[in-house]
């Protein structure tokens, strides 16, 4: 049977700096001035939607995402925040994350974030190697790295999660670990550690730059991990590494085929409807000021067939190390488990697959490894 699961809110603030090559995300280089009074009625506007959408459900995070939110004023993010909290729709314990980009913030106003209630911040690092950020298109150093996750240390924001890297031009398995080692000793207790992929639609595609082969980077990620385990950093997530009580509750929602209400250009969100039986997605306007006008800010709508339902949930699950249960498959997509049943065995037999306790399942490390092969062999599943 199908049961609301938990529910997030995502912020979508769309702009940056300057584009980096390698970024697919709806994003946007600055021009001129920043239109943030135009762009937060907007965002007011959109969420006072969302939130009637909510049916009184409670939001249990909240994550301003880029472009680069931290661009904004602590008193706009702030302002936002309120908007939820005075719906009366809060958790008391919600996590609040930031997105913020060394170089892209006065450093001093992250306690002026805090004030304004985010207790996690989320910084795009993705290096702390010169040549490696010159190379990747970032406005920052690797001096302003290191003051950025002081200054958060310092506001006393409880959450702090460093993106990095691997696989960049020119990169050595030492030069991979000497970026998670910086990070660890600068006491981060959570990691986004991915490789960089070249993406449809960037410069980065157009005009690829020579990258490491296949085993220097899986060498280099083998020692990045070990040496995240050794500090006491579990991998839960293909990508995520935390220490115990610092993994990111917004993400894990997202993974674990939870809902979100999405706001801002380009934003998306899921929405499931226990009473009819339905699971329904929508995007919203992409470009700026098409958002800003606000004649049509949603701009696609669809609901989630129940064949689909099963690869979706796939999809974000099986990113998860610890797996899943086959009660929160079945209350997260309203299907019941023995429609699956023969591509689960599939996956056990070829390896990819294992139990957990008497019904629940988890990729292996071979399944972890080939990821892509796992998620597909659910991709035709009909519900019969």
């Amino acid at each position: 049977m199908l049961i609301a699961p938990p529910l997030g809110l995502y912020v979508h603030l769309p702009w940056c700096i300057s584009k980096c090559p390698y970024c697919d995300f709806n994003s946007h280089a600055l021009r001129g001035r920043l239109p943030e009074p135009a762009y937060v009625d907007a965002l007011l506007a959109d969420l006072g939607e969302e939130l009637a959408a909510a049916q009184g459900r409670t939001i249990s995070s909240i994550f301003f995402g880029g472009g680069t939110p931290s661009l904004f004023s602590p008193s706009t993010i702030g302002q936002l925040i309120d908007s939820v909290d005075s719906a009366g729709l809060l958790a008391e314990d919600a996590e609040i994350t930031l997105e913020a980009n060394p170089g892209a913030v006065e450093h001093d106003s992250f306690a002026d974030f805090r004030a304004a209630g985010i207790n996690r911040v989320s910084l795009g690092v993705q290096s702390f190697d010169a040549d490696k950020l010159s190379a990747l298109g970032r406005i920052h150093g690797p001096d302003e790295a290191m003051r950025a996750i002081d200054e958060v240390q310092r506001a006393d924001i409880p959450g702090l999660n460093a993106d990095l890297m691997f696989g960049l031009p020119g990169q050595t398995p030492e030069d991979a670990l000497r970026d998670v080692q910086i990070a660890l000793a600068a006491g981060v207790q959570h990691l986004s550690h991915y490789q960089l992929t070249l993406e449809p639609n960037t410069l980065f595609h157009s005009h690829p730059p020579k990258l490491p082969d296949d085993e220097v980077t899986w060498i280099g990620l083998q020692r990045c991990q070990s040496a995240l385990a050794a500090a006491g950093l579990e991998q839960y997530e293909v990508s995520a590494y935390a220490s115990p009580g610092q993994e990111c509750t917004h993400n894990l929602n997202y993974w674990s085929f939870g809902d979100y209400l999405g706001v801002g250009a380009g934003a998306h969100g899921k929405m499931t409807y226990p009473a009819d039986d339905r699971i329904v997605r929508r995007s919203k306007t992409k470009h700026p000021d098409a958002y800003m006008r606000g004649s049509r800010r949603t701009e696609d709508s669809e609901v989630i067939d129940r064949p689909r339902r099963v690869f979706e949930f796939m999809l974000n699950a099986l990113r998860l190390r610890q797996g899943f249960s086959g009660k929160l498959f079945e209350s997260r997509t309203g299907i019941p488990r023995h429609v699956v049943q023969s591509e689960f065995d599939q996956a056990l037999e070829r390896g990819l697959l294992e139990r957990t306790g008497a019904i629940g399942w988890r990729p292996t490390d071979l399944g972890y490894r080939f990821l892509n092969d796992l998620q597909a062999i659910f991709i035709a599943t009909e519900d019969g």
